[in-house]
């Protein structure tokens, strides 16, 4: 039995499949643990979300920002944009359940030595914190008001977290958190930055370099940035590694930590 954390697939279905074929994946024994943003930019996300679903049990996924995205496209709380390609899984025959299956999702997966969510944690948070908070997040999405929930995190002005703050900007912040986070100063204050490492803008690091992160003693599994490239640190599984760019979709099984790559999307 082996756990492999593959990174962001972003409707790339070839990849993913060359990937799964490349590791030797058993669904009987076997799991994949998804980092999230299964869609949207890739040609294929209709094909990603119907074989992730099928897999059942054998693989757990976090919601990325584009799986939240799509969801709020669904529920017309936001409009697709000329880049977006999800196109397919709003027309399809199965929309429906795919869709209640993807807001099932949650926004974290703690399996003790490893927590995976898609993006990162600041750095005040300890894991059960950020596994408390995810929940109130998670609670929203899969309950009956669940459209309000996406209209709070694509409208309501998320800010700097405080554990004080309440009702919909408390919910809209945690999601960003969650989904968004790259850069961020040592007292938590997120910045929109998604270049490099080497390019983070005076006054911000990445999340994970932050000196007293709390978080520390857990090894974190991620995604989202794409210009970080694949970066492994003795804590850290950072594995977005650029495949719907034209780079290479990542697996890392866990019990060894040994890397398995594909060639990602052809770029004109």
């Amino acid at each position: 039995m082996a756990t492999y954390a593959i990174g962001d697939v972003q409707g790339c279905h070839d990849a993913l499949q060359r990937l799964v074929q490349h590791i030797r994946f058993d669904p009987t024994i076997d799991r994949l643990w998804f980092v999230g943003d299964l869609v949207n930019r890739g040609p294929d996300s209709l094909e990603v979300l119907r074989y992730v679903k099928t897999l059942g049990g054998s693989a757990r996924t976090v919601l990325g920002n584009h799986d939240l995205f799509l969801l709020a496209v669904a529920e017309g709380v936001v409009d697709l944009r000329a880049k977006d390609t999800i196109h397919d899984v709003l027309e399809a025959g199965d929309r429906h359940e795919l869709l209640q299956w993807l807001r099932q999702q949650p926004l974290h997966v703690l399996e003790p030595p490893f927590f995976m969510v898609h993006a990162g944690l600041l750095p005040q948070w300890t894991v059960a914190e950020a596994t408390s908070l995810a929940r109130q997040v998670e609670t929203a999405l899969s309950g009956p008001d669940y459209r309000a929930t996406l209209q709070t995190i694509f409208h309501d002005k998320a800010t700097t977290w405080n554990p004080t703050l309440q009702d919909s900007t408390r919910l809209a912040t945690i999601a960003r958190v969650l989904t968004k986070l790259r850069a961020c100063t040592p007292s938590g204050e997120m910045s929109n930055f998604s270049g490099p490492l080497q390019e983070i803008p005076s006054g911000y690091e990445a999340w994970f370099n932050i000196l007293g992160r709390r978080s520390a003693d857990t090894t974190l599994i991620t995604g989202h940035w794409a210009a970080l490239g694949l970066h492994i640190e003795p804590n850290l599984l950072a594995i977005d590694s650029g495949c719907v760019w034209g780079r290479q979709l990542t697996a890392v099984r866990l019990e060894d930590r040994r890397v398995f790559q594909v060639d990602g999307l052809a770029r004109p």
